[in-house]
């Protein structure tokens, strides 16, 4: 791997785009020790701290939330954006015209995604900054009026920082954004569980066993991304003029998970959003009500949430993979699978196995994602790097490096995933 890395350091293009990604996480962590005004942090680490839900917002945010920095909301609103416009995207005609529009769709939705993204910060954070309490040192409207100013400005910043990673550097923005949140919480973790064995919470063979299951899921969660499904295709012999084409074998790749990690975050960032819209009336029986039943590692809330995860697999993956294309792409060009007839039978037969490595790889994202969870309920012990938190730091760290072994492979260079 360190030849394969000094490979890519050699070509121009892609060190730029290195140089670029670094330099844009680097201003990123520099923001996130500007502190938001009037706010009392120790006791809102106190909270992060004794909270479940909110501990695990905090390690997406890097830290900013609990310390609660400009960047306090991190990227959740855009978050939620995307989400919402990706689904009315497939209620509303119009959108979905411009999702098939090209480039220049794709630019216009990006930019509802933007100003629907601005809409819903300035909502969370006004919420935030009326709920806090005694967690807003004076309570006025100029103290409101900041705060939401400044952690507003933050989110905006933030999706600007990711969307200019994924236009001029490596990988996607908004994801690295989020693993470098995490990995910047694993000293913390560390931390944590050192008071967790000094003062006998957790035994040294307990964390033995955490720390076997961490490698098992960095393999497994490798095996699932790396894994695929071949379907043959074969084409006919046709002649153009003098010369005959055709009579190849192909095959199409079916990945196990098409969808990445993107289900785990979407459905993190929609099991957070009960605990936010609680935080709007933290006096109300119903934030009440949200606090005793919605809590993080609650048994509804593992429900909702493993629910979720399987949702948005089969949600983006039908986003990614569209049989009836790839089956009329197939028959244009003369080609056929081997066994199966051309047309709806085509369409039926990816279909089918479609579906069932989507089922496969929601199911494995949902146990990987929870069963941190029920084991920190059992030892009575709250994780900060549980397995969502693995998911993503691994899936991302994934599709980076596929994505640097494409931009070698595109100039003649031998990469990281070495045949």
């Amino acid at each position: 791997m360190v030849s394969t890395l000094k490979d890519a350091w050699k070509i121009p293009d892609l060190r730029r785009k290195i140089i670029f990604t670094l330099a844009m996480l680097f201003i990123y962590r520099l923001g996130s020790f500007i502190p938001v005004p009037f706010i009392d942090t120790e006791q809102l680490s106190q909270l992060v701290n004794d909270s479940g839900i909110f501990g695990l917002f905090d390690i997406i945010s890097g830290g900013n939330f609990g310390n609660f920095t400009i960047f306090a909301m991190s990227i959740t609103p855009y978050i939620n954006a995307s989400i919402i416009m990706n689904l009315l995207a497939f209620a509303i005609p119009a959108l979905e015209a411009l999702q098939k529009e090209g480039e220049e769709g794709r630019k216009k939705l990006a930019q509802y995604t933007r100003y629907l993204t601005i809409i819903l910060a300035l909502i969370q954070a006004l919420g935030m900054s009326l709920s806090f309490g005694d967690l807003l040192i004076e309570k006025t409207p100029f103290t409101v009026f900041t705060v939401v100013l400044c952690i507003t400005a933050g989110t905006a910043f933030l999706m600007y920082l990711g969307e200019q990673i994924t236009e001029n550097g490596i990988g996607n923005g908004i994801s690295l954004i989020i693993f470098i949140s995490i990995i910047s919480r694993i000293p913390s973790a560390i931390g944590q569980m050192y008071q967790y064995l000094t003062i006998g919470t957790l035994n040294i063979i307990t964390l033995i066993v955490f720390l076997v299951f961490i490698v098992v899921v960095i393999f497994g969660v490798v095996a699932v991304q790396e894994g695929q499904r071949r379907i043959p295709v074969q084409y006919a012999k046709r002649v153009v003029g003098r010369k005959m084409y055709g009579g190849q074998t192909t095959h199409i790749p079916m990945r196990v998970n098409m969808a990445g990690v993107i289900p785990v975050i979407f459905a993190s960032s929609l099991t957070l959003f009960p605990a936010t819209l609680a935080s709007f009336f933290p006096t109300s029986a119903f934030a009440n009500f949200i606090s005793t039943y919605f809590a993080w590692g609650s048994w509804l809330t593992n429900i909702i949430y493993i629910t979720l995860i399987i949702a948005f697999t089969y949600f983006y993956t039908a986003v990614t993979f569209n049989p009836f294309d790839i089956a009329e792409n197939i028959k244009k060009q003369g080609g056929y699978i081997p066994g199966i007839r051309p047309g709806k039978p085509t369409v039926e037969y990816l279909s089918r196995i479609m579906n069932r490595l989507t089922l496969f790889g929601g199911v494995f994202l949902a146990i990987i994602a929870v069963i941190p969870i029920f084991v920190g309920n059992f030892m009575g012990v709250n994780l900060q790097f549980g397995g969502t938190s693995l998911l993503i730091v691994v899936g991302v760290a994934l599709e980076t490096v596929k994505q640097i072994e494409a931009e070698m492979m595109m100039r003649h260079h031998q990469g990281f995933l070495k045949s």
